[in-house]
C-alpha cells in the first residue's frame, strides 16, 4: 500500500479534519491569542516546551501568547456532568521550533471531550484520532499506552516522585538493563520489578501484546487498565479503525497531568509524532474540577513537509483580457467558469508566475481558448 498525503496544504487539512470532528458533534472552540502568563507558568510541565512569549498589558497584567490550547479549554470548562463538552479547535500557538530554536507560529488542530467520561466517550476520541491519521496518510500507526497500568504495577512500592520519574525514564527509553538496576536500587519488589522489565519491552499489535500484559498484571488496578484497553480496541474494530493500532508502553506522560489511556500517532515519512493525546483527569484536578477529560492535538507543522504545497496548478483557468474586452462578457465568463466548479484568475497580463490548466483570452467581444504545450 502506498503512502498518500490527503491534503494539499494546511488550510485543506484544517477544513477536512474540522468537518470530521463536526460529524461527531464536536463544536468549534475559539479563543483569544493570549492568556494570563500564570496559566502557563504554573503548568510548564504540561507544555511541549517551557519557553513562553510574555508581555505586559496596558493594565499591568503579565500576559502570554498562547503556547497551548488545552489549558485554556480546561480553564473555561463548566465542570458539569449533565452532558459532556465536546469541542474542537484550530488555533495558532507560539512555541520554540526544535529545528531553528526560535519562536514559531504553528497551526494546531485538535479536540477535547470533558465531563463524565465512559468507555464510549474515551473510545470515540481515540477513534477520531485514528481517523485523523487515516485522512492524512494511508500508512500510519497509532501507538497506545495506559498510565493506569504502570501506576498499578507500582502500587505499594512507596516510591518518591523522583524515583518514579527515574523508572518512567527507563520505560520511555526502553532500557531494560537500567530498569533492573533502578528497581534494585529503589527496593522494588521482585514481582513488580519483573513486570516493569517486561513492560519496558512490550511493543506490537494489540492482539499480540495484550496477552503479555495479562501475564504481568499484578492487581485490580492493572486488570482494570487492561479491560479498558480491550474495550477501546473492540470499539475501534467495530468502527473499522483497528488496523495499525499498537501497544507501546514507552509512551509515558507526566503523572501530575495524565492518568489513563495515552497515545501518539505517526505517519509514513515523518520521524516524529504528528498526533498526541490522552486522558488528563489529573490536570482537571489541578484546576479544582471533578470532570474527566480526554483529547488530542494534530501538529500540522510536522505534516507540512509532506503536504503538497507545490500544487501542480494555482488555478484551473488563467483568463487574460485586454483594454478592448467587454466588461459584461468578462464577468459572465468568470461566472460561468466558477459555476462549473473551476477556479479562475482574471488579469491583463501573463507574467509567468501563475500555473494554470487552461489559458483563455478575451479580446473585445471574443472569448478564445488558447492551445498550450503540456
Amino acid at each position: 500500500m502506498s503512502s498518500v498525503i490527503g491534503f494539499a496544504n494546511e488550510e485543506a487539512a484544517v477544513m477536512a479534519l474540522s468537518r470530521l470532528y463536526r460529524q461527531y458533534g464536536f463544536k468549534h472552540f475559539k479563543m483569544s491569542k493570549f492568556e494570563e502568563y500564570d496559566l502557563y507558568a504554573q503548568n510548564k510541565d504540561f507544555l511541549l516546551g517551557s519557553s513562553v512569549i510574555a508581555f505586559t498589558d496596558t493594565n499591568g497584567s503579565l500576559m502570554a501568547l498562547k503556547p497551548d490550547v488545552t489549558l485554556s479549554i480546561v480553564k473555561g470548562s463548566s465542570d458539569t456532568f449533565s452532558e459532556p463538552e465536546k469541542v474542537y479547535y484550530s488555533e495558532n500557538v507560539y512555541r520554540v521550533d526544535k529545528g531553528t530554536h526560535r519562536f514559531k507560529e504553528i497551526m494546531q488542530l485538535g479536540l477535547e471531550c470533558i465531563g463524565e467520561l465512559g468507555v464510549y466517550e474515551l473510545s470515540e476520541v481515540i477513534m477520531l484520532a485514528k481517523k485523523s491519521l487515516d485522512a492524512v496518510c494511508e500508512r500510519n500507526i497509532l501507538d497506545i499506552s495506559h498510565m493506569g497500568f504502570l501506576l498499578g504495577l507500582l502500587e505499594g512500592e512507596n516510591l518518591s516522585e523522583k524515583k518514579m520519574n527515574r523508572i518512567i525514564d527507563c520505560i520511555r527509553s526502553k532500557n531494560t538493563l537500567e530498569m533492573e538496576e533502578r528497581c534494585k536500587e529503589f527496593g522494588v519488589s521482585f514481582d513488580a520489578a519483573n513486570a516493569l522489565k517486561v513492560l519496558t519491552s512490550i511493543y506490537g499489535s494489540f492482539t499480540k501484546c495484550v496477552g503479555e500484559l495479562k501475564a504481568i498484571s499484578l492487581n485490580e488496578s492493572t486488570d482494570k487498565a487492561i479491560k479498558e484497553l480491550e474495550s477501546v480496541y473492540s470499539f475501534l474494530e467495530s468502527c473499522g479503525c483497528a488496523d495499525g493500532v499498537n501497544l507501546d508502553f514507552s509512551i509515558v506522560n507526566d503523572l501530575n497531568y495524565y492518568n489513563g489511556v495515552i497515545f501518539h500517532g505517526f505517519v509514513d515519512g515523518v520521524p516524529n509524532a504528528v498526533l498526541s493525546g490522552g486522558r488528563y483527569d489529573n490536570l482537571m484536578r489541578k484546576f479544582g474540577k471533578r470532570s474527566g477529560a480526554v483529547g488530542f492535538a494534530v501538529y500540522l507543522d510536522q505534516l507540512s513537509r509532506l503536504m503538497r504545497s507545490d500544487e501542480e496548478y494555482d488555478v484551473d483557468v488563467l483568463l487574460l483580457y485586454d483594454e478592448s474586452a467587454d466588461l459584461s462578457l468578462l464577468a459572465k465568463t468568470v461566472g460561468s467558469l466558477t459555476n462549473d466548479g473551476k477556479s479562475v484568475r482574471a488579469q491583463r497580463h501573463n507574467g509567468g508566475s501563475v500555473k494554470y490548466r487552461t489559458l483563455m483570452k478575451i479580446n473585445g467581444t471574443e472569448v478564445e481558448t488558447v492551445e498550450t504545450d503540456d
